[in-house]
C-alpha cells in the first residue's frame, strides 16, 4: 500500500481568515477620514487669528501720550524746556507717566537724573518745584541706608529728613550726634524691605545738605553709622532750594 501527500497552497480567503482569527491588522486612516481634523483645525485657527487681530485693535484704541525726552540726553541739573520734550504714544500699563497733556507743569523744572532721547519721564525724574537741585552753599550727597536707619515705609522725593549720626558697636559710650537738623530728599530708590522676598533690603537716597558737611555725612554713611529721621512736610532745611540757608 502506497500512501500520497499533496501541498496546497492555502487560498486566498484562508491566509485573510488567519489573520483576522490571529490578530488585528493596523493601518493608516484614509483621506476621507483625515479630512474633518484638517477642517476642524483650520476653524480653530482662524477662530486665533481673528481674536488676535481684535484684541491688536482694542489696545490700539487705548494708546495715550505722555512725556519722552526729544534730545540725546539731558543730564542731572538740566532746566527743562519746551524743545527738550517730545510727545509719545503708549498703550497698556502706564502708571506714573506724566501725561502730555501735563507737560507744561514741568516745564522749568531741574532734572534729576540722567534723561536720554525717546524715554518717558516720570515726576521721580525732576525736581518738585522749579528751584535748582544744588542751590548755592548746597551738595547733593547720596546715602544708603539699611533696615532700621530710615522709615520703614521709605522715603519720598521732597520729604524732609534729620541726619544722624549713631556710635557703631565698638564706641562703647558714644552719642549720637545731628549731622544736617533738616535736609531734602531729592531722590529715592529701592526699599528697606524687598516688597517680593520680604528680605531686608537697601534705600538709596540723596539728600540736600550743606556744603561744609559733606565730609562728615559722607563718612558717616560709608561707616554704616548714618540714620534719618523723616521730618513733618514743611519744616525750614538747613539749605534754601532758593539758595543759601534758612
Amino acid at each position: 500500500m502506497s500512501l500520497s501527500s499533496s501541498t496546497r497552497t492555502p487560498s486566498q480567503g484562508a491566509r485573510a481568515a488567519g489573520r483576522s482569527a490571529g490578530g488585528s491588522s493596523t493601518r493608516l486612516p484614509g483621506s476621507r477620514e483625515r479630512r474633518p481634523a484638517l477642517a476642524a483645525l483650520a476653524v480653530i485657527l482662524i477662530l486665533l487669528g481673528a481674536a488676535g487681530s481684535a484684541l491688536i485693535a482694542l489696545n490700539s484704541g487705548n494708546r495715550s501720550d505722555f512725556v519722552a525726552i526729544s534730545q540725546d540726553s539731558l543730564p542731572p541739573g538740566h532746566k527743562l524746556e519746551a524743545k527738550d520734550l517730545s510727545r509719545g504714544d503708549l498703550a497698556g500699563a502706564t502708571g506714573g507717566l506724566i501725561p502730555w497733556s501735563e507737560a507744561s507743569k514741568y516745564l522749568g523744572h531741574y532734572t534729576t537724573t540722567w534723561l536720554y532721547k525717546d524715554q518717558f519721564v516720570t515726576p521721580k525724574n525732576l525736581t518738585v518745584d522749579d528751584k535748582p537741585p544744588i542751590p548755592a552753599g548746597g551738595a547733593l550727597v547720596g546715602v544708603s541706608l539699611e533696615a532700621g536707619r530710615a522709615p520703614s515705609d521709605g522715603l519720598n522725593v521732597g520729604d524732609i529728613v534729620s541726619v544722624i549720626r549713631v556710635p557703631t558697636a565698638n564706641q562703647d559710650g558714644g552719642s549720637p550726634v545731628t549731622l544736617v537738623k533738616a535736609a531734602m530728599v531729592t531722590s529715592s530708590a529701592g526699599a528697606i524691605t524687598d516688597a517680593r522676598t520680604s528680605a531686608n533690603s537697601s534705600l538709596n537716597v540723596t539728600i540736600l545738605i550743606p556744603a561744609d558737611q559733606i565730609s562728615t555725612v559722607s563718612a558717616a554713611a560709608a561707616a554704616k553709622s548714618l540714620t534719618v529721621a523723616k521730618l513733618p512736610a514743611g519744616t525750614p532745611t538747613d539749605v534754601s532750594r532758593n539758595g543759601g540757608s534758612n
